[in-house]
Protein backbone atom coordinates (compact mmCIF):
# COMPACT_ATOMS: atom_id res chain seq x y z
CA UNK A 1 0.00 0.00 0.00
CA UNK A 2 1.11 3.47 -1.20
CA UNK A 3 2.62 5.44 2.03
CA UNK A 4 0.89 8.78 1.65
CA UNK A 5 2.89 11.04 3.78
CA UNK A 6 5.64 10.14 0.53
CA UNK A 7 3.28 10.70 -1.93
CA UNK A 8 1.97 14.40 -0.09
CA UNK A 9 5.81 15.03 -0.73
CA UNK A 10 5.64 13.91 -4.42
CA UNK A 11 2.55 16.30 -4.53
CA UNK A 12 4.29 19.27 -3.01
CA UNK A 13 7.64 18.75 -4.86
CA UNK A 14 5.56 18.77 -8.16
CA UNK A 15 3.95 21.95 -7.31
CA UNK A 16 6.71 23.67 -6.33
CA UNK A 17 8.97 22.77 -9.25
CA UNK A 18 11.98 21.59 -6.88
CA UNK A 19 12.91 20.36 -4.00
CA UNK A 20 14.52 23.07 -2.33
CA UNK A 21 11.46 24.56 -1.96
CA UNK A 22 8.84 21.89 -1.01
CA UNK A 23 11.64 21.57 1.65
CA UNK A 24 10.87 25.26 2.59
CA UNK A 25 6.78 25.27 2.12
CA UNK A 26 7.28 21.69 4.47
CA UNK A 27 9.80 22.72 6.99
CA UNK A 28 11.53 19.87 6.67
CA UNK A 29 15.19 19.43 5.61
CA UNK A 30 16.02 18.64 1.81
CA UNK A 31 17.55 15.44 2.65
CA UNK A 32 14.45 13.88 4.19
CA UNK A 33 12.34 14.94 0.99
CA UNK A 34 14.66 13.64 -1.39
CA UNK A 35 14.70 10.00 0.84
CA UNK A 36 11.36 9.73 0.92
CA UNK A 37 10.73 10.01 -2.80
CA UNK A 38 13.42 7.58 -3.28
CA UNK A 39 11.22 5.23 -1.37
CA UNK A 40 7.91 5.92 -3.13
CA UNK A 41 10.10 5.30 -6.58
CA UNK A 42 11.12 2.32 -5.75
CA UNK A 43 7.61 0.91 -4.64
CA UNK A 44 5.99 2.49 -7.86
CA UNK A 45 9.11 1.07 -9.74
CA UNK A 46 9.45 3.99 -11.65
CA UNK A 47 11.03 7.37 -11.78
CA UNK A 48 8.85 10.07 -10.59
CA UNK A 49 10.93 13.27 -12.25
CA UNK A 50 13.78 13.70 -14.52
CA UNK A 51 17.18 16.57 -14.38
CA UNK A 52 16.44 19.47 -16.15
CA UNK A 53 19.15 21.86 -16.11
CA UNK A 54 18.85 22.53 -11.97
CA UNK A 55 15.63 21.68 -12.02
CA UNK A 56 13.04 18.65 -12.15
CA UNK A 57 10.46 18.02 -14.58
CA UNK A 58 7.84 15.34 -14.38
CA UNK A 59 8.78 11.93 -16.41
CA UNK A 60 5.64 10.54 -17.68
CA UNK A 61 4.83 8.25 -14.69
CA UNK A 62 5.27 11.91 -12.57
CA UNK A 63 2.19 13.16 -14.55
CA UNK A 64 0.28 10.02 -14.36
CA UNK A 65 1.24 9.90 -10.86
CA UNK A 66 0.50 13.82 -9.74
CA UNK A 67 -3.03 12.89 -11.89
CA UNK A 68 -3.95 10.93 -9.04
CA UNK A 69 -2.45 12.29 -6.30
CA UNK A 70 -4.33 15.78 -7.46
CA UNK A 71 -7.41 14.32 -7.16
CA UNK A 72 -6.93 12.63 -3.62
CA UNK A 73 -5.07 15.60 -1.86
CA UNK A 74 -8.00 17.84 -3.24
CA UNK A 75 -10.68 15.35 -1.63
CA UNK A 76 -8.81 15.43 1.75
CA UNK A 77 -8.84 19.39 1.44
CA UNK A 78 -12.85 19.23 0.91
CA UNK A 79 -13.24 17.06 3.53
CA UNK A 80 -11.29 19.26 5.78
CA UNK A 81 -13.29 22.36 4.56
CA UNK A 82 -16.38 20.18 5.64
CA UNK A 83 -15.57 18.88 8.92
CA UNK A 84 -14.84 22.62 10.19
CA UNK A 85 -18.34 24.04 8.63
CA UNK A 86 -20.02 20.59 10.11
CA UNK A 87 -21.53 19.96 7.22
CA UNK A 88 -21.85 17.47 4.51
CA UNK A 89 -21.65 20.07 1.71
CA UNK A 90 -19.44 19.12 -1.20
CA UNK A 91 -16.91 22.31 -2.32
CA UNK A 92 -16.15 21.65 -6.15
CA UNK A 93 -13.68 23.70 -7.03
CA UNK A 94 -12.63 24.71 -10.23
CA UNK A 95 -9.05 26.31 -11.33
CA UNK A 96 -9.12 28.36 -14.59
CA UNK A 97 -6.47 29.84 -16.08
CA UNK A 98 -7.56 32.78 -18.79
CA UNK A 99 -5.42 33.79 -21.50
CA UNK A 100 -4.73 37.70 -21.40
CA UNK A 101 -5.86 38.15 -25.03
CA UNK A 102 -9.46 36.35 -23.93
CA UNK A 103 -11.99 39.26 -23.72
CA UNK A 104 -13.06 39.02 -20.16
CA UNK A 105 -16.72 39.55 -20.54
CA UNK A 106 -16.78 36.53 -22.76
CA UNK A 107 -14.72 34.84 -20.28
CA UNK A 108 -17.44 35.97 -17.41
CA UNK A 109 -20.11 34.63 -20.00
CA UNK A 110 -18.71 31.39 -20.24
CA UNK A 111 -18.07 30.44 -16.87
CA UNK A 112 -20.93 31.89 -15.57
CA UNK A 113 -22.28 28.24 -16.86
CA UNK A 114 -20.15 26.41 -14.39
CA UNK A 115 -20.93 28.86 -11.37
CA UNK A 116 -24.91 28.26 -12.00
CA UNK A 117 -24.52 24.43 -10.91
CA UNK A 118 -26.52 23.14 -8.57
CA UNK A 119 -24.33 23.22 -4.84
CA UNK A 120 -21.54 24.20 -3.41
CA UNK A 121 -18.87 26.01 -6.59
CA UNK A 122 -15.60 27.86 -5.66
CA UNK A 123 -14.17 29.18 -8.98
CA UNK A 124 -10.30 30.27 -8.64
CA UNK A 125 -9.09 32.19 -11.45
CA UNK A 126 -5.67 32.84 -12.91
CA UNK A 127 -4.83 35.16 -15.82
CA UNK A 128 -1.44 34.91 -17.91
CA UNK A 129 0.32 34.22 -21.24
CA UNK A 130 -0.57 31.41 -23.29
CA UNK A 131 2.87 29.99 -22.74
CA UNK A 132 2.64 29.89 -19.22
CA UNK A 133 -0.50 28.97 -18.28
CA UNK A 134 0.37 25.87 -20.02
CA UNK A 135 3.45 25.36 -18.10
CA UNK A 136 0.92 25.77 -14.68
CA UNK A 137 -1.90 23.23 -16.78
CA UNK A 138 0.88 20.75 -17.51
CA UNK A 139 1.95 21.29 -13.37
CA UNK A 140 -1.22 20.48 -12.68
CA UNK A 141 -2.12 23.55 -11.11
CA UNK A 142 -4.66 24.68 -12.92
CA UNK A 143 -7.89 21.92 -13.94
CA UNK A 144 -8.11 24.10 -17.44
CA UNK A 145 -7.26 27.17 -19.87
CA UNK A 146 -9.32 29.15 -21.91
CA UNK A 147 -7.88 30.74 -24.81
CA UNK A 148 -7.72 31.70 -28.07
CA UNK A 149 -5.48 28.80 -29.86
CA UNK A 150 -5.23 25.29 -29.62
CA UNK A 151 -2.56 23.28 -27.90
CA UNK A 152 0.23 22.90 -30.03
CA UNK A 153 0.45 19.25 -31.40
CA UNK A 154 3.09 16.77 -30.72
CA UNK A 155 6.19 17.17 -27.73
CA UNK A 156 5.66 15.64 -24.11
CA UNK A 157 2.68 18.18 -23.10
CA UNK A 158 -0.28 15.66 -22.58
CA UNK A 159 -3.27 17.72 -23.00
CA UNK A 160 -6.75 18.20 -25.43
CA UNK A 161 -8.12 20.92 -26.69
CA UNK A 162 -12.06 21.20 -26.70
CA UNK A 163 -13.12 24.19 -28.98
CA UNK A 164 -15.72 25.96 -27.24
CA UNK A 165 -16.86 28.01 -30.35
CA UNK A 166 -16.49 31.28 -32.83
CA UNK A 167 -17.57 34.58 -31.65
CA UNK A 168 -18.20 36.89 -34.62
CA UNK A 169 -16.32 40.22 -34.28
CA UNK A 170 -17.68 43.74 -34.37
CA UNK A 171 -15.69 46.98 -33.75
CA UNK A 172 -16.98 49.36 -31.22
CA UNK A 173 -15.89 53.10 -29.75
CA UNK A 174 -17.45 55.43 -27.58
CA UNK A 175 -20.32 57.67 -28.92
CA UNK A 176 -18.19 60.87 -29.03
CA UNK A 177 -15.33 59.00 -31.61
CA UNK A 178 -18.69 57.50 -33.34
CA UNK A 179 -20.06 61.47 -33.91
CA UNK A 180 -16.34 62.15 -35.19
CA UNK A 181 -15.99 59.40 -37.99
CA UNK A 182 -18.73 60.77 -40.85
CA UNK A 183 -19.38 58.11 -43.53
CA UNK A 184 -20.88 54.94 -44.14
CA UNK A 185 -18.77 51.20 -42.50
CA UNK A 186 -16.35 50.33 -43.25
CA UNK A 187 -14.64 52.99 -45.42
CA UNK A 188 -15.07 55.40 -42.05
CA UNK A 189 -12.19 53.59 -41.15
CA UNK A 190 -9.71 54.73 -42.85
CA UNK A 191 -7.19 56.83 -41.04
CA UNK A 192 -9.46 56.42 -37.94
CA UNK A 193 -7.91 55.61 -34.51
CA UNK A 194 -7.74 51.66 -34.06
CA UNK A 195 -6.73 49.60 -31.16
CA UNK A 196 -5.68 46.21 -31.66
CA UNK A 197 -4.52 42.95 -30.04
CA UNK A 198 -0.33 42.29 -30.46
CA UNK A 199 0.86 40.38 -32.90
CA UNK A 200 0.53 37.28 -30.02
CA UNK A 201 -3.17 37.25 -30.37
CA UNK A 202 -4.52 35.04 -33.11
CA UNK A 203 -7.10 37.94 -33.81
CA UNK A 204 -5.00 39.83 -34.68
CA UNK A 205 -3.79 38.23 -38.54
CA UNK A 206 -7.51 38.09 -38.85
CA UNK A 207 -8.42 41.57 -38.51
CA UNK A 208 -5.49 42.71 -40.40
CA UNK A 209 -6.54 40.58 -43.12
CA UNK A 210 -9.56 41.89 -42.98
CA UNK A 211 -8.31 45.46 -43.45
CA UNK A 212 -6.07 44.37 -46.28
CA UNK A 213 -8.60 42.88 -48.34
CA UNK A 214 -10.59 45.93 -48.21
CA UNK A 215 -7.42 48.26 -48.71
CA UNK A 216 -8.34 50.10 -45.27
CA UNK A 217 -5.71 51.86 -43.69
CA UNK A 218 -6.72 52.73 -40.16
CA UNK A 219 -4.06 54.54 -38.16
CA UNK A 220 -3.56 52.02 -35.43
CA UNK A 221 -2.90 54.18 -32.10
CA UNK A 222 -2.56 50.85 -29.52
CA UNK A 223 -1.36 47.50 -29.46
CA UNK A 224 -2.82 45.52 -26.09
CA UNK A 225 -1.51 42.34 -24.85
CA UNK A 226 -4.62 42.34 -22.05
CA UNK A 227 -8.06 42.35 -23.82
CA UNK A 228 -9.12 44.12 -20.42
CA UNK A 229 -6.63 46.68 -20.96
CA UNK A 230 -7.60 47.24 -24.66
CA UNK A 231 -11.49 47.70 -23.93
CA UNK A 232 -10.45 50.34 -21.52
CA UNK A 233 -8.79 52.26 -23.34
CA UNK A 234 -11.26 52.25 -26.01
CA UNK A 235 -14.16 52.88 -23.84
CA UNK A 236 -12.31 55.93 -22.86
CA UNK A 237 -12.41 57.17 -26.17
CA UNK A 238 -8.38 56.68 -27.36
CA UNK A 239 -10.23 54.65 -30.59
CA UNK A 240 -12.24 52.07 -31.81
CA UNK A 241 -11.89 48.76 -30.97
CA UNK A 242 -12.80 44.60 -31.48
CA UNK A 243 -15.45 42.67 -29.33
CA UNK A 244 -17.62 39.85 -29.78
CA UNK A 245 -20.67 40.69 -31.35
CA UNK A 246 -22.21 38.79 -28.71
CA UNK A 247 -21.35 40.98 -25.95
CA UNK A 248 -22.84 44.15 -27.88
CA UNK A 249 -25.61 44.68 -25.04
CA UNK A 250 -22.86 44.41 -22.48
CA UNK A 251 -20.62 46.59 -23.43
CA UNK A 252 -23.34 49.28 -24.11
CA UNK A 253 -24.63 49.46 -20.88
CA UNK A 254 -21.09 48.91 -18.87
CA UNK A 255 -18.95 50.44 -21.10
CA UNK A 256 -20.68 52.54 -23.02
CA UNK A 257 -19.21 51.73 -26.54
CA UNK A 258 -21.34 51.22 -29.40
CA UNK A 259 -20.92 48.90 -32.25
CA UNK A 260 -19.39 50.74 -35.40
CA UNK A 261 -20.13 47.42 -38.09
CA UNK A 262 -19.36 43.75 -38.16
CA UNK A 263 -16.04 42.34 -39.38
CA UNK A 264 -17.68 40.22 -41.52
CA UNK A 265 -15.83 36.27 -41.63
CA UNK A 266 -13.67 37.56 -38.55
CA UNK A 267 -14.02 35.74 -35.52
CA UNK A 268 -12.69 35.20 -31.69
CA UNK A 269 -12.34 31.57 -31.44
CA UNK A 270 -11.88 29.66 -28.11
CA UNK A 271 -10.88 26.77 -26.69
CA UNK A 272 -10.87 24.75 -23.04
CA UNK A 273 -7.06 23.32 -22.44
CA UNK A 274 -7.15 20.82 -20.10
CA UNK A 275 -5.15 17.75 -19.14
CA UNK A 276 -5.69 13.59 -19.73
CA UNK A 277 -7.15 12.17 -17.12
CA UNK A 278 -9.56 8.99 -16.56
CA UNK A 279 -11.97 10.82 -14.97
CA UNK A 280 -12.86 14.16 -16.04
CA UNK A 281 -13.65 17.12 -13.99
CA UNK A 282 -17.49 17.93 -13.74
CA UNK A 283 -17.66 21.57 -14.40
CA UNK A 284 -15.16 21.43 -17.32
CA UNK A 285 -17.66 18.75 -19.07
CA UNK A 286 -20.13 21.43 -17.92
CA UNK A 287 -17.95 24.27 -19.58
CA UNK A 288 -17.88 22.19 -22.62
CA UNK A 289 -21.15 21.11 -23.09
CA UNK A 290 -22.58 24.63 -22.92
CA UNK A 291 -20.15 26.87 -24.47
CA UNK A 292 -22.04 26.34 -27.62
CA UNK A 293 -25.55 28.02 -26.41
CA UNK A 294 -23.17 31.25 -25.14
CA UNK A 295 -23.47 34.14 -27.64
Amino acid sequence: MINYKHLHYFWVVAKEGSITRAAERLGVAIQTISGQLGLLERQLGKALFNSQGRGLVLSEAGRQALAYADQIFQLGEQLEEAMQRGTEEHTLRLRVGISDGIPKLLAYRLLSQVTAMPGDIRLICDEGEFENLLAELALHRLDVVLTDRAAPQGGNLKVFSTWLGDFPTGLFASPALIDGLGGDFPNNLERAPLLLPTRHNALRGRIDRWLEDRRLHPRIVGEFEDSALLTTFGRGGLGIFPAPVALSEQLANEYDARRIGELDGVSEQIYAISNERRIRHPAIELLCSAAPQVG
